[in-house]
């Protein structure tokens, strides 16, 4: 019974988007997708250098 329902976690929605507004979601979601693109291209950059060492 701790576990969170549809309720609690559409109010928890609704409580974010009062606090932040859609505008500062919306930023906060494309940084963090260009974080996470520039993190997985450094990856690969470093496994192409790793295998050219070998």
């Amino acid at each position: 019974m701790m576990g969170m329902s549809i309720g609690h976690i559409a109010l928890f929605i609704i409580i974010i988007l009062v606090i932040f507004g859609t505008a500062k979601l919306k930023n906060l979601g494309k940084d963090v997708g260009g974080a996470v693109k520039d993190f997985r291209k450094a990856i690969k950059e470093d496994d192409q250098d790793s295998t050219h060492l070998k």
